[in-house]
C-alpha cells in the first residue's frame, strides 16, 4: 500500500540520543544512590519518561523526585546533547524519501519535550522537514505508550492514522504506533531488540535508516 503520511519518533530514530540521554540520567541517579550499568539504564529508560518513572525513582533512591532535580537532569542532557550529538545514519536520506513518497505529509512525534526534540533536529540538520510538524508527548494527555500523540500528528496533517506509517525504535513506541491504527516499521539495529519490537506490533523490522527508500517503494508497488 502506499502510505498518506509518515510519522517519525525522533529519538533513536532520527538523531542517535539515547544512549547520551541515559548517560546523564545515569550519572545522576547514581549521585543521588540509585546504581545502575549503562545496559541497565537504557533498558529500563529507554521509550519512557523520567516523570512517569517517579515512584520507581523515588524507592530508589530514598529521595523525592523535585522539579528542581529534573530542571538539572535537563540543562545536563542538553549540554550533552548540544556537545555530542549525531543523526543517525541514512535519516536524512530517509526523511527525504518520505516527503517525496507522501507529498510532504510527514511529522515528528515524540515523547519527548519539544524544547529537547526541536533542538535534537536542529543540530542534525532534519528541522527543515518538520518545522510546523513537530508533536510531543509531554504536550499531550497521554504519553507513549499511549496513542495520543500519533493522533495529534494524524489529525494535523489530515490523514486518518489508519492509513499512516509509524517509524519507531522502542517497544513503548510500536506499541503507541498500534494504538493508534496505524502500521509501524521498526528500526531495530540490534536483532536482539527484534523479539520485543515484534511483540508490541511492529509489522517490518529493518536495521538501517538508509533501507527506507527501498522499503516504501516496494510497499507502494503491493
Amino acid at each position: 500500500m502506499k502510505f498518506e503520511a509518515i510519522l517519525f519518533d525522533c529519538d533513536g530514530v532520527l538523531v542517535d540520543s539515547e544512549p547520551i540521554t541515559n548517560g546523564v540520567l545515569r550519572d545522576m541517579l547514581a549521585e543521588a544512590g540509585w546504581f545502575m550499568t549503562a545496559q541497565e539504564c537504557m533498558q529500563f529508560f529507554v521509550g519512557k519518561t523520567v516523570r512517569e518513572e517517579r515512584a520507581t525513582i523515588e524507592a530508589n533512591t530514598g529521595q523525592p523526585l523535585t522539579d528542581d532535580w529534573m530542571q538539572l537532569f535537563y540543562r545536563r542532557r542538553n549540554q550533552a546533547l548540544d556537545a555530542r550529538l549525531e543523526i543517525v545514519a541514512g535519516a536524512h536520506t530517509a526523511v527525504a524519501a518520505a516527503q517525496a513518497h507522501t507529498l510532504q505529509r510527514i511529522a515528528c512525534a515524540s515523547g519527548a519535550d519539544r524544547f529537547k526534540v526541536e533542538m535534537q533536529l536542529t543540530k542534525v540538520g532534519l528541522i527543515g522537514f518538520f518545522e510546523g510538524h513537530i508533536f510531543s508527548g509531554h504536550e499531550m494527555e497521554r504519553s507513549k505508550p499511549a496513542p495520543d500523540v500519533y493522533l495529534a500528528a494524524a489529525q494535523h496533517l489530515k490523514v486518518p492514522a489508519q492509513q499512516c506509517l509509524v517509524i519507531e525504535d522502542s517497544a513503548t513506541g510500536v506499541a503507541a504506533g498500534v494504538a493508534a491504527g496505524a502500521t509501524v516499521w521498526a528500526y531495530c539495529p540490534l536483532p536482539e531488540q527484534g523479539p520485543a519490537l515484534r511483540q508490541a506490533g511492529a509489522s517490518r523490522l529493518f536495521d538501517h535508516m538508509a533501507e527506507l527508500p527501498q522499503l516504501l517503494a516496494t510497499s507502494s508497488a503491493d
